[in-house]
């Protein structure tokens, strides 16, 4: 999230402070991640420790943590398991928050840093290793459906791009954009409602997956790399994570001999292409869907709105999403 949640500075020290025995010297905001429920934080401590402080809405059983603690049992060594409060817990409640410690890895995500050859290939390890892990049944993991929501809530949307809207710069400005690109918008829509109709009707083995593993959840920290953010794990066909390699998100990754060294570390395996298909246009689907409704319907007026146009419109430059989305077969 880009902005704070209202819980105070203050708050967030003491709790550290009397449930982790974390003495701050300074807490800094970090405007970072699409998560609307969360905020994050550095807090650097009068150890000399640095600490990654996750904020989130609402007490709920967190699964992130429940699979980051299996794949550390695992083995994968790509991860940054939480650290414990002082009474063993791998989270702690605070008002209506829950609060999760990490510690401050200091490195940069895949946006702003190539990965090397050899990096490449770890992740491709990586990877295999989370889509062969055996996940116990006494954890409660989404699965996979094929859901039209988000299909849906586009389709919801076509009438408003219609009328006249009453709104900023901005939603005007996203408006006349998707207008033009309606027929790239229908196709698809369309295609990925085909696409899922056909999967309803055939099952795949179901792995666990990130199911978010774009180069934003990629932190690199001179040679090692960390997959992050596992708030949305699921169980689906394997090509729900591998979708992302090759697929242009955020216009990064889309480059042959980046397949070439992943599928190195990966091993050979194949790939369903009406599966890859179908994940890179629904994915496409759902950004559209969240971020029209943000800047077209919302009522909530936030600061990072031409940053989240921007993120819109750069789906359908050359080489981005929408062009890999049209060439990937299925």
């Amino acid at each position: 999230m880009l902005e704070k949640h209202a819980l105070s500075d203050h708050r967030i020290i003491s709790c550290l402070n009397t449930y982790y025995g974390i003495e701050v010297a300074t807490l800094t905001f970090l405007p970072l991640g699409a998560d609307m429920n969360a905020s994050v934080y550095k807090a650097e401590a009068l150890d000399q420790r640095s600490y990654f402080i996750k904020l989130k809405q609402g007490h709920h059983h967190d699964i992130s943590v429940e699979i980051v603690e299996l794949l550390q049992s695992a083995g994968i060594e790509q991860i940054i398991p939480p650290v414990e409060t002082i009474h063993g817990k791998t989270t702690q409640r605070m008002d209506d928050f829950t609060i999760i410690v990490y510690p401050f890895v200091d490195g940069q995500d895949g946006f702003h840093r190539q990965l090397t050859d050899d990096q490449w290939i770890k992740l491709g390890k990586a990877m295999k290793q989370v889509h062969e892990i055996e996940v116990p049944k006494h954890i409660q993991i989404r699965k996979e459906t094929y859901s039209s929501k988000w299909r849906e809530i586009v389709r919801s949307i076509y009438v408003h791009l219609e009328a006249e809207l009453i709104g900023d710069e901005i939603a005007l400005k996203l408006q006349t954009f998707m207008r033009k690109n309606m027929p790239a918008i229908r196709r698809l829509v369309d295609r990925a409602e085909q696409l899922a109709e056909k999967l309803e009707n055939k099952p795949h083995p179901f792995v666990l997956c990130h199911s978010d593993i774009h180069a934003g959840n990629v932190l690199i920290a001179g040679n090692e790399i960390y997959i992050v953010d596992w708030d949305e794990p699921i169980m689906a066909p394997k090509e729900r994570d591998l979708m992302f390699i090759g697929g242009g998100v955020g216009n990064v990754w889309n480059k042959p001999h980046e397949e070439t060294l992943f599928y190195q570390g990966y091993g050979k395996t194949e790939i369903d292409s009406t599966i890859l298909a179908y994940y890179r246009h629904e994915r496409i689907v759902e950004d559209i869907a969240i971020y029209s409704q943000e800047l077209l319907l919302s009522t909530r007026r936030i600061e990072n709105r031409p940053e989240i146009y921007n993120h819109f419109i750069g789906m359908f430059e050359p080489q981005g999403v929408v062009e890999i989305a049209f060439k990937t077969e299925g």
